[in-house]
């Protein structure tokens, strides 16, 4: 066993000293290099300037086809949950035996109204929208069938939830006919994944673009101080240490990219608001259109930190391994 001495004590509490003034060291020397970098990129504002709207303009589009997904699907869901099934009844089906049928509908788990429009109520209704009303008082009969509103629950109200439901009820022995018409619902969810299919696409090749950008400034600038890079590998500098600077640099062009995004989608944003407003005054509806939140956005900038990052990376791995200083 080792004999712990007082000897021991004072260099185990020696150490934790050494070990913060290291991990402050380091943080400094980080925080010293990325403010340098920062200053890099203002020495040189007409290169930053471009490579920053690059990054931002090639971000703003996939996260505007983004923006519009997101509204296709949150109008599709308030299409879904509102879709109605009118069941229409037997010529032969009289008032009581279709309030009994209106009441063994309530107790469907999947149903979270019901409505009942009797043949009279309906004829009544036709008169009145028609404008044929004086020719319908010829007729020995009334035409029209009963008919019952079921307004499914918002579990039930799925197009393939929807579909079942519609089959139990079109089963009853009182219903002639049970219509659902989801066509237009199916279309619209086959043509929001196709438009999430091309988001994707669009996404990764501007992704990849962005970072052979970067990549090629972060080269240029390399190759710009190259003496100097040269210089202080012969003074004995790692090449961790010479390339975290243009590390930085990549991330600070994520970050004003990533901000550049995310002001463009709240401009076109409010712009598509105000192109909406007068198609949905036509259809006398209140929807408005959904921006992007603040998670959103930091996933945004952090996606854009990310690219600078992967770009500036893959460029100073490459470049700055390839300068050696050379003996005159």
């Amino acid at each position: 066993m080792t004999k712990f001495t007082a000897g021991n004590f004072s260099q185990h509490q020696s150490d934790k000293p050494n070990i913060i003034a290291k991990i402050a060291a380091r943080f400094i020397r980080h925080l010293q290099q990325s403010i340098g970098s920062l200053g890099d990129l203002w020495r040189t504002p007409f290169t930053s300037v471009m490579t920053v709207l690059v990054l931002g303009i090639s971000l703003t589009l996939p996260a505007t086809l983004h923006l519009f997904v997101k509204n296709a699907k949150a109008i599709s869901q308030q299409w879904d949950s509102a879709s109605e099934i009118s069941l229409f009844l037997k010529l032969s089906v009289d008032d009581k035996a279709a309030k009994n049928l209106v009441q063994r509908i309530n107790l469907y788990p999947e149903v979270a109204e019901v409505k009942y429009i009797s043949a009279d109520s309906a004829l009544k209704e036709f008169k009145e929208l028609s404008g044929f009303g004086d020719a319908l008082e010829y007729l020995s009969s009334n035409p029209l069938p009963a008919t019952i509103l079921v307004t499914p629950t918002q579990r039930a109200s799925k197009t393939q939830a929807a579909r079942e439901l519609l089959q139990k009820l079109s089963n009853e022995r009182e219903v002639e006919q049970g219509k659902l018409d989801l066509e237009w619902l199916t279309r619209l969810e086959a043509i929001t994944q196709l438009i999430e299919d091309i988001v994707t696409g669009i996404a990764i090749l501007l992704c990849l673009s962005v970072v052979l950008i970067i990549g090629n400034t972060i080269r240029l600038a390399i190759l710009n101080q190259k003496d100097a890079i040269a210089v202080m590998k012969l003074v004995g500098a790692t090449d961790s240490f010479i390339q975290r600077p243009f590390l930085y640099s990549g991330v600070w062009y994520g970050v004003l990219g990533g901000v550049v995004a995310v002001i463009c989608v709240a401009v076109l944003a409010q712009y598509f608001t105000g192109a909406l407003l007068n198609l949905t005054d036509l259809y006398q509806s209140d929807f408005q259109l959904i921006g992007l939140d603040a998670f959103e956005m930091f996933i945004l900038i952090s996606f854009a930190v990310l690219l600078g990052l992967t770009g500036s990376y893959i460029s100073v791995r490459k470049h700055i391994r390839a300068i050696e200083p050379t003996a005159d």
